[in-house]
This record gives C-alpha cells, structure tokens and sequence, in this order.
C-alpha cells in the first residue's frame, strides 16, 4: 500500500471515529456485563477497578461463590480503600447445599444492595453475580430493582456465564467472553497470580 492510500484510510477512519465522539453526548455510569464460557471475565472487571482505583475513583466489589483462599485482586485493591464482600463459602459444586449457598449469598447481597444506593462509589463489581440468578440464590426482579435505583454517575459490573437475557437487554456494554483454548483443558493446574 503506497503512502498517500495509507494517509487517505487513516485519515477517512479518524473522521468515522471523530463523528462517533461528538455524537456521544450523554455523561451517566453505565452497566457493562463480562459473561461467556471464556477466562477472563472477572479479570477484565478487576481491571477496570484498577483503571478507575487509578483516576482516584472510589469502588467496591461483591464476590459470589469465591472460596477463602488468597485473593491477588483483593490483596492490591483493599490498601487502596477498595471494599471487598465475599460470599466465602466456596462453590457451589462443592458445598452442593443450596439453603446454606442461598442464605450466604443473601446475606452478601445485603451489602451489594447497601454499594448499589452509596453514591460515594463510582464503581460496583457484582462478580459471578449471573450464577446467583440462575440457581435461584437472588430474585432477579430484586437485582434489576437495585440496579435501577442506583446513583446515576455510578457503574456496575456484572460477571459470570450465562447472564440472564433481561440484565443483557439492561446493559449498555455486553462483553462475551469465548474459549478458544485454556490450559486446564491440557492438564495444567490453575496458578495462584495467573489464574486466582
């Protein structure tokens, strides 16, 4: 490709990206959901609270079924006033119990509603919060209600597979998340720093 073709397509794709800036108008938290069978959903959201952590913002995250082993997120972000609430029962494949698995998670919950009406928070992580939904743990009606009630500069993050259609219809960005390939699959065990 010559020189003038590559300035030509630069310079017809930097006005295509300058139209969509100055279309953007609105200033609002938004709700962004990670879901999919992929890795990586609960690492993109940690990276936004680093990000947001990083521009001085104030966040808090909720953890469902996360056990009570050490937590790398947890360990940098709790110095730096990020309020961490974890379900702390394990999974749920393995405590295979769902009156104790529902009352831990109501009892989180509570403190996920409590981050959801705080408008000193700019940002709320609402990690695995789908599968709560879809094993019955959380009313899905309650999750929409609090979310809606929310302050409107804030956003949430909402991880895990499987996310039901009305919080996808809810959301203002929707990353899914798609296996290609994960090392366990190959026999690799899960490494502390890497992968928790």
């Amino acid at each position: 490709m010559t020189e003038d073709r590559h300035k030509q397509r630069q310079q017809k794709l930097k006005e295509q990206v300058d139209a969509r800036i100055d279309a953007a108008k609105e200033q609002r938290g938004i709700l962004i959901v990670f879901t999919g069978n992929g890795k990586g959903k609960t690492t993109a959201a940690f990276g936004t609270v680093t990000r947001a952590v990083g521009h001085g913002m104030r966040a808090a995250v909720i953890q469902f079924i996360k056990g009570e082993w050490p937590n790398g997120e947890k360990n940098l972000l709790e110095p730096h006033g990020v309020e961490f609430q974890v379900m702390a029962t394990g999974f749920t494949w393995e405590t295979q119990n769902k009156e104790t698995d529902t009352e831990a998670c109501q009892a989180v919950w509570q403190h996920g509603k409590r981050m959801l009406a705080d408008a000193s928070l700019d940002l709320v992580v609402l990690d695995e919060l789908t599968y709560m939904v879809s094993f019955g743990y959380l009313d899905l009606q309650e999750v929409i209600d609090a979310l809606n009630a929310r302050p409107a500069h804030q956003t949430v993050i909402i991880t895990g597979r499987g996310c039901h259609r009305d919080l996808l219809e809810m959301a203002d960005t929707v990353s899914e998340l798609r296996p290609v390939k994960h090392a366990f699959d190959a026999g690799i065990m899960a490494q502390q720093g890497i992968d928790w």
